[in-house]
This record gives C-alpha cells, sequence and structure tokens, in this order.
C-alpha cells in the first residue's frame, strides 16, 4: 500500500465551499480519475483519506492538505495531472508526494493568513494592530452551534503587521485603496480563526471595517515559535525521498517508471487491464478505475485512458 500526500489549494468563489463539500468533490475526483484507492474494512467501506487543518468556510487557501492510501503504486507527477482535471476550477491540486515520514497532521501547528480589508486606510489598520499587540490578552465571543464561546484571540497571534508591499495598498478586483494585514497563528484549543483577530480589533481600537475582509491562507506547517515563519510540512517526505533515491543509486538499483527506487518496490509480475495478460516483469502494476475507465480523449495524455496515464502502461 502507498499512501500519498497532497497539497490543494482553495480559490475564487470555491471559498465558500465547505469541508464536507470538498471531500463529497475530491472522493468524486478519485472516482472519475480511476484511482486505486484503499477503502476501510466492515460494513460501510469509505476512501482511506484524512484532512489536516481545513480552512474555515468563505477562506481561501493556497495550503490545504490531506493524505490517501492507494493500493497500487501511482506515479505522483500524473496522479496530480488527473485529480486536478477531475476537480471543479477553484480546486486546484498543486502537489502530490509520497508519504516517506511519519507524524504528518502533529507538524502542523501553525498558519500564515493574508486579511484585505477593503476601504481601511492603510494608517487606521497599522494602529488597530499596535493596540492589539499590546494587549496580554483579547477576549473575543464566537457563536458556535453549543451557544457563545469566549476565547483569547491574541494568545493565538505569533506574528502581526501590515503588508508594506506598494502593489498590495489596491486590489484589482475592488479597485480602491485597501489594507492588507499578514499574520501567523498558532494552531490550538479552540481554534483562533483570522475573523476572531479581526473582532479582537474591532474590541481594543473601535475598528470596524466597511466591508466583509477577504482572507486567504498562505501557508501551515511546523511553526518556529522563535522566528515566526512556518516551513513547509511536505519537506521532511522530499527529503526522506531524495535520500533513499541516492541509497538505491548507490546500491546499483535503478529506479523504475513510477518513481520509486528499487525493484523489489515495483510489481514484478502485473496483468494489464486492456488484454488481460501478464505483462513483462518489472512493468508497474496496471488497475482497472472504481467506476469505469475514462474515454483516451479524456486522459492528460493523448491516445491512453486514466489507467494507462496513471500506471505508466502502454496503450
Amino acid at each position: 500500500m502507498q499512501r500519498l500526500r497532497v497539497r490543494f489549494a482553495k480559490r475564487g468563489r470555491l471559498r465558500f465551499a465547505s469541508h464536507r463539500d470538498f471531500q463529497r468533490a475530491f472522493e468524486r475526483a478519485l472516482r472519475r480519475a480511476g484511482v486505486p484507492v484503499a477503502y476501510s474494512a466492515g460494513f460501510s467501506p469509505h476512501p482511506k483519506v484524512s484532512y489536516a487543518g481545513a480552512a474555515p468556510t468563505g477562506a481561501a487557501s493556497e495550503a490545504e492538505y490531506l493524505e490517501f492510501a492507494v493500493t497500487q503504486l501511482c506515479d505522483t507527477e500524473r496522479l496530480r495531472a488527473a485529480l486536478d482535471t477531475s476537480l471543479p476550477t477553484g480546486l486546484d491540486v498543486l502537489e502530490v508526494v509520497e508519504a516517506r515520514t511519519p507524524g504528518f497532521a502533529e507538524r502542523i501547528d501553525g498558519s500564515v493568513w493574508e486579511v484585505v480589508l477593503p476601504g481601511v486606510p492603510e494608517d487606521a489598520a497599522r494602529r488597530a494592530v499596535a493596540a492589539f499587540l499590546a494587549r496580554d490578552a483579547v477576549y473575543v465571543e464566537r457563536l458556535t452551534k453549543s451557544g457563545a464561546r469566549t476565547l483569547d484571540a491574541r494568545s493565538a497571534v505569533v506574528r502581526f503587521g501590515v503588508d508594506r508591499r506598494p502593489e498590495a495598498r489596491v486590489i484589482p478586483d475592488i479597485g480602491e485603496d485597501c489594507a492588507i494585514l499578514e499574520m501567523v497563528v498558532r494552531h490550538m484549543t479552540p481554534a483562533v480563526r483570522p475573523d476572531d483577530v479581526v473582532a479582537g480589533l474591532c474590541q481594543v481600537a473601535s475598528f470596524v471595517p466597511p466591508a466583509p475582509p477577504m482572507v486567504t491562507r498562505l501557508a501551515q506547517g511546523p511553526l518556529d515559535e522563535r522566528t515566526g515563519k512556518v516551513a513547509d510540512p511536505l519537506a521532511p517526505d522530499r527529503v526522506a525521498a531524495s535520500t533513499d533515491d541516492e541509497a538505491a543509486r548507490a546500491r546499483g538499483c535503478q529506479t523504475g517508471q513510477m518513481g520509486v527506487p528499487g525493484a523489489a518496490r515495483r510489481p514484478v509480475l502485473s496483468t494489464d487491464t486492456a488484454g488481460g495478460t501478464p505483462s513483462t516483469a518489472g512493468r508497474p502494476l496496471a488497475f482497472r478505475p472504481i467506476v469505469g475507465t475514462l474515454g483516451a480523449g479524456s486522459s492528460p495524455v493523448a491516445g491512453r485512458s486514466w489507467t494507462q496515464t496513471l500506471t505508466g502502461t502502454q496503450p
């Protein structure tokens, strides 16, 4: 079984899609792309997909992560292209890597957020941020399905400031001056969201934006408490993959079509889905789509079905 980790983005109007909406869309994309996803056992099997740190509904994101398991080895770049094509515009698959290290969800403990405040002068935003950072605690109230809940928005903010980039003063879609806040927020329980921080600004500085803020997550991953920077959570997997490749080459092993070092990780004998006959030794294992193989014209590679595209088999 191969485990894969995916970074995807929520853009445009798809920022208003809920986490459950994305789950349904991703499971449909797995079926459309014919991915040999692993299923749980029992009376009600479901795809083995886990999500890490989902953005709240209404927030865009450039750094959402999930992990899922497949029953056969897949080429990560072909799989990325197939999933990206199968998802609606605005849900974009940016990267797929093979899981080589444990504890992926535990290493994601911080996020970088960008908050666009239309119609707010930069000076006013800067004064509000300074007042917020000067407080030891800023308590805000959030309405949940269990009732009102009070939380400390200040304790979760590691770094906070106004974006000083000249090109960031005017947003083309808005066509007016605006302030852009950039904050690094620590993941904690209960979770503090960017809108909670904006509510804290309103509380400490009588700061009321004339229009709803536009929130985008720029990154999430391991948080360095000393510098306030957030690292790439997929970097350890890339390093481990590179180390494994170098070790395989040192042992004289050749890297196969699936991009996995060592012939031992590839099926020695497999069955071609087109003809039903055993393939030659070393050819990647082909598989049948869960729902059905799409037409060759729908594949990212001309003349190939989704099955042949993902596994690298010849048409």
